[in-house]
């Protein structure tokens, strides 16, 4: 068992809760929803329960050991992709299983996760260059496979801009700025998106998740990714919460494996491939 820096031993509840958050953030991304990703999440803490000898942090640390318990039971799974009906996002759910395996984990652990190859490796249970070799195969294979329309709340206008300049890079269509809850609301009203961009907190202290309730409640099943400088308090799995979510203050490929991750689930007919 690991011991503080004042000799008291560490317990598995000390080396598991710092990182069960973000456990939670890339289960979530992976499976496309709160409820899926979270219950991959809980299956993780039961194996490691039921058989501590699984949970390897005092070599590899606490966040690679526990995402390696998560990964073994996500690969005994088959990784799954959920089924659902024909349409829209059936299709979009086509392209995800066509993709390479293991890509999308690789892209996920690094560029949101900040993991490095050779953590991704431990992780994956494979060895550090394949692990860089399917974080690169992830970036082309996803941004070539669907585009479609973005909405960005956000009321920092350089922050907004980027983000602007990042989702027409990738090749999808931004359908507006909006700094306000009121004025994100009627944008959405105007031209129904493909996929939420949104900040927490709004430009007039108005809420980014009251916007985004607002719009889904005439929009129905549009995926979100939540932009906060505090993202553990959005990931604790105790209400309704985000499936997609990016920390401030964030790096490009960041952005860029969410909306790649986050197209996948979208559900309107105007995606592309």
């Amino acid at each position: 068992m690991s011991t503080t820096t004042t000799g008291h031993a560490l317990t598995l509840s000390d080396l598991i809760t710092p990182h069960l958050p973000y456990l939670r953030r890339y289960a979530r991304a992976l499976t496309g929803a709160q409820q899926s990703g979270d219950t991959y999440a809980a299956s993780t803490l039961e194996a490691i329960l039921a058989d501590p000898s699984c949970f390897e942090a005092q070599t590899l640390g606490g966040k690679v050991a526990l995402f390696k318990v998560f990964h073994t039971l996500w690969g005994s799974s088959g990784q799954p992709v959920p089924e659902v009906e024909e349409g829209p996002r059936s299709r979009a759910l086509q392209h995800l299983a066509a993709l390479t395996p293991n890509t999308r984990e690789a892209l996920l652990l690094h560029t949101v996760e900040s993991l490095s190859f050779g953590e991704i490796a431990e992780v994956m249970r494979i060895e550090p260059e394949e692990a860089g070799q399917l974080f690169q195969l992830a970036r082309d294979e996803m941004q070539q496979s669907v585009t479609g329309k973005i909405m960005i709340i956000e009321d920092e206008a350089i922050i907004a801009m980027d983000l602007e300049g990042i989702c027409t890079m990738m090749g999808h269509e931004v359908t507006g700025i909006a700094r306000t809850r009121t004025s994100a609301v009627a944008l959405g009203n105007k031209i129904k998106p493909d996929l939420i961009l949104a900040d927490i907190q709004l430009a007039d202290n108005s809420s980014g998740i009251d916007a985004v309730a607002d719009l889904l409640e005439t929009m129905g099943d549009v995926p979100v990714i939540f932009i906060t400088a505090f993202p553990e308090r959005l990931l604790t799995g105790e209400r309704h919460e985000p499936a997609f979510m990016i920390a401030k203050p964030y790096v490009p490929d960041q952005v860029i494996s969410a909306i790649s991750q986050a197209m996948f689930f979208a559900s309107t007919d105007t995606l592309t491939s």
